[in-house]
């Protein structure tokens, strides 16, 4: 009579974070696949639905992790809020300027806003002994360097750089409230240049974007120079529009669905988890106002795209620059 011995069954070892990496490729991959078959429809939709919403998300995400009080900081976040206030009123006012003077005004912007940064990034260095600052004075006058070379080279890198910013945040919130995930979501992240590699061999001999039925020829090469087309001459339009859409696509979803996942630990109008909040009643007042009032602005926002969208886009990014702009001390802070 034989006896059958029982295997125990082993379960695969569980990786953590699984399901949240993969919900970010999800995102990516959807992204890139209506980016490159629908540049320009999926644009506009995008900067419709998630333009203002990712706006508020990301100012009440920031609320959450500054502190009640500057203390040390106060002059890191004095030199902050003046660059942000100073470089995004200049940068509006740029296009104002006679077109002869526009290539010296964009080279006096860009050198304003590296030694900013790199004042900023000194400044943190400073009160942080791991944060090593000593190297950003050389890198800066070289970046600048560049600038007066080429004054517009600068702008049109932010463009597909600013929404990489998002990525890096999330692995600083990650590092924060799930070190665990962080290991997982950084191979994820990689997604990103990989679509974008794929975005470029199915596009980069696609002809120009042709006109279409769903917009204005005049929207259409809105969003065709926002992408830098004028500046990169030869580079497909097609393969242009849909990077950057699929770029901002990452970007929004990130402020959007990933970083309230693992980074808000209360629901967004809950106020008791803001530091500033908790100071006494006039501040949770004021705080409780603030976020009142930019519900008010995604809704004039909506509003404005509806009755406009050509001419709301247009002053959106060229006031968007206030919160590319705040994004730099904020990663600077959580480094």
């Amino acid at each position: 009579m034989s006896l059958a011995v029982a295997t125990p069954t082993v379960a695969p070892p569980r990786v953590p974070g699984l399901g949240f990496a993969a919900g970010f490729v999800g995102i990516a991959v959807l992204g890139a696949g209506l980016s490159g078959a629908l540049p320009v429809a999926f644009s506009i939709a995008t900067v419709f639905l998630f333009a203002g919403p990712h706006n508020w998300l990301e100012a009440r995400y920031a609320l959450g992790r500054l502190p009640a009080r500057a203390g040390k900081l106060r002059g890191f976040f004095l030199v902050s809020l003046a660059g942000i206030l100073g470089l995004t009123a200049s940068f509006v006012a740029l296009p104002l300027l006679p077109d002869e003077h526009l290539g010296t005004a964009y080279a006096g912007w860009n050198t304003a806003f590296v030694f900013w940064v790199a004042t900023l990034t000194w400044m943190r260095s400073r009160t942080n002994p791991r944060f090593d600052g000593g190297w950003v004075w050389p890198l800066a006058c070289l970046v600048c360097a560049g600038v007066w070379l080429n004054p517009l080279a600068l702008n049109v890198a932010l463009v597909y750089l600013h929404p990489l910013v998002a990525l890096w945040l999330l692995d600083r919130e990650l590092t924060r409230s799930r070190p665990a995930w962080r290991r997982t979501y950084r191979v994820a992240a990689l997604c990103v240049p990989l679509l974008l590699v794929g975005l470029w061999w199915h596009l980069r001999d696609a002809p120009d974007l042709p006109g279409s039925d769903l917009v204005t020829d005049h929207l259409r090469d809105a969003i065709v120079n926002h992408s830098g087309a004028w500046f990169l001459d030869g580079v497909s339009t097609h393969f242009l529009v849909a990077a950057h859409t699929f770029l901002e696509l990452v970007h929004y979803g990130v402020w959007v669905l990933l970083i309230p996942l693992v980074g808000m630990r209360a629901r967004p109008w809950e106020l008791h988890t803001i530091p500033a909040a908790r100071r006494n009643r006039t501040w949770n007042r004021a705080v409780g106002g603030f976020l009142l009032f930019g519900v008010g602005v995604v809704l004039v926002l909506w509003a404005c795209f509806l009755l406009d969208y050509g001419t709301t886009r247009k002053v959106y990014f060229a006031v968007a620059m206030l919160h590319v702009l705040a994004e730099v001390p904020f990663l600077l802070r959580m480094t």
